[in-house]
């Protein structure tokens, strides 16, 4: 499979962005559960590295890892499909994009995800919200392409377990599944030839953050490095400026 760390490091930057106004209104509010946004930077830069081209999302609303996905399908030139099972769903998830500015980038189906899901072939990455009940059937029903694809199955809490091995393939190498402890939990399964996962580094607190350069295969055997990313604003100018902070751990 092969990696683009600079389609990687514009979409991590992209997906920085277009969350920080939401994580400081967060962060303000105190009765309001704090998100975690290495989630969506990691799933941004996983995608657009990948450069996947259909992305499909099966999640109950929109959020930030929609937004993250869209950055993503953005920086490839791809499509983002989201499948909503409740209609009640569909006029806040559209509010959340609109905000982004990139409503343009996603297109929404309501319904059971298991009767939508057979409309779409040969999908290149594709993430599953695991708060379900019904995420194994769910996760089946995925028609991966053989050649490249990356499934990601999230919130695995209380043991839960996502597509693993139960893909054909896996066997003979061309499938590989690592769990990361990222948010509530999460599996990320690659399928295709040459399905390593060198580019994936943990943090200290074992989380897994994916920065512009310290992704690619070409980095696996470098110490494994933290990232994190400081803004600073000019005063004179009233420019915004990311600075990459990474140490070796």
């Amino acid at each position: 499979m092969v990696w683009s760390s600079q389609s990687a490091a514009n979409a991590y930057l992209d997906t920085l962005k277009l969350c920080k106004n939401e994580l400081e209104r967060r962060q303000s509010d105190p009765s309001i559960i704090p998100v975690q946004p290495e989630k969506s930077e990691f799933i941004s830069a996983l995608a657009a590295g990948t450069s996947a081209q259909l992305i499909v999302e099966v999640s109950p609303e929109a959020s930030h890892s929609t937004i993250a996905l869209a950055a993503a399908a953005r920086q490839t030139g791809g499509r983002l499909i989201c499948i909503l099972p409740q209609e009640e769903s569909l006029a806040p998830s559209k509010e959340v994009l609109e905000e982004s500015g990139l409503d343009d980038m996603v297109e929404f189906q309501v319904g059971d995800p298991t009767k939508l899901l057979p409309k779409y072939e040969n999908i290149d990455f594709s993430l599953v919200d695991c708060n379900n009940e019904s995420y194994e059937d769910v996760l089946k029903m995925i028609d991966v392409n053989p050649k490249k694809s990356v499934v990601v199955a999230n919130n695995l809490k209380e043991g839960r377990e996502g597509l693993s091995m139960d893909v054909p393939g896996a066997k003979d190498g061309t499938v590989r599944s690592e769990k990361h402890m990222i948010g509530n939990g999460m599996e990320v399964t690659m399928i295709g030839k040459n399905a390593g996962m060198g580019w994936l580094k943990k943090g200290k607190e074992g989380g897994n953050i994916v920065g512009p350069n310290n992704v690619g295969p070409e980095k696996r055997r470098r110490p494994r490095r933290k990232i994190r990313w400081v803004k600073k604003i000019d005063e004179q100018s009233g420019e915004e400026h990311l600075y990459r902070m990474a140490k070796s751990i």
